[in-house]
């Protein structure tokens, strides 16, 4: 006869073997304690750092932003005396050796197959020559353009902390090309270098995480044995 209490039926509603109750038992504490854990391990993955082949496999698979700060740059120029961002002769420019940087970041970005779909830069001169010369293309977005690193206005960079949380299909990756000070202010992390990348994971909801930085001559090293 079945039993119940409380309107719950227990084991004894289905009689089974020693033996398969035993089973059916162990099947029951295994699903709850995955169930239990499934929030820990997706903060796991969250929380991981690539580096290597394994983040060259994450970036083929697409759905990461990489954020660039502009190759290196002229520091006796400056923006002062800008008239509006294609005024390129008042603003702080590529120097040389920075769009031979921008080259090479783009011929071992196409080498390694990593696959971007849209091309992001702020309106900047060296921003927008940065993102073409390592993409061949660019689309200056105001959301992604410079400013300081304190003192800003709380919605300062809320357009940029949104396309950092926001993922990209999966089989591409975004590819922001911005400056030093919004990644500084967004992220709170230390400073990129210039032509250095950070690689970050979108979480959805203005959150994301940094899974890894690549130097501007680093990405050749990713498909190292």
């Amino acid at each position: 006869m079945a039993h119940s209490r409380r309107g719950f039926l227990t084991y004894r509603s289905f009689p089974l073997p020693q033996g398969r109750r035993r089973c059916l038992c162990a099947a029951l504490v295994a699903f709850f304690a995955l169930f239990c854990a499934a929030p820990l391990l997706a903060a796991a993955t969250d929380a991981q750092t690539l580096a290597g082949r394994p983040l060259l496999a994450a970036l083929k698979a697409g759905g990461l932003v990489v954020y660039f700060r502009h190759a290196s740059t002229d520091f006796g120029q400056n923006d002062d005396e800008m008239t509006g961002y294609e005024d390129c002769a008042r603003q702080r420019n590529l120097t040389d050796a920075g769009r031979a940087e921008a080259r090479a970041i783009g011929s071992a970005i196409a080498r390694l197959g990593v696959p971007v779909g849209d091309v992001l830069a702020s309106p900047f001169c060296r921003t927008m020559e940065t993102a073409k010369l390592i993409f061949g293309r660019a689309a200056a977005t105001p959301a992604v353009r410079g400013g300081p690193a304190n003192g800003v206005a709380p919605d300062r960079y809320a357009d940029l902390r949104r396309l950092l949380s926001t993922a990209p299909p999966p089989g591409t990756n975004v590819a922001i090309v911005s400056h030093g000070n919004p990644f500084r202010a967004v992220t709170g992390e230390s400073y990129l270098a210039e032509g250095e990348a950070a690689v970050i994971r979108p979480l959805g909801k203005d959150k994301f995480h940094i899974v890894a930085r690549i130097a501007k001559d680093g990405w050749d090293a990713l498909a190292a044995p």
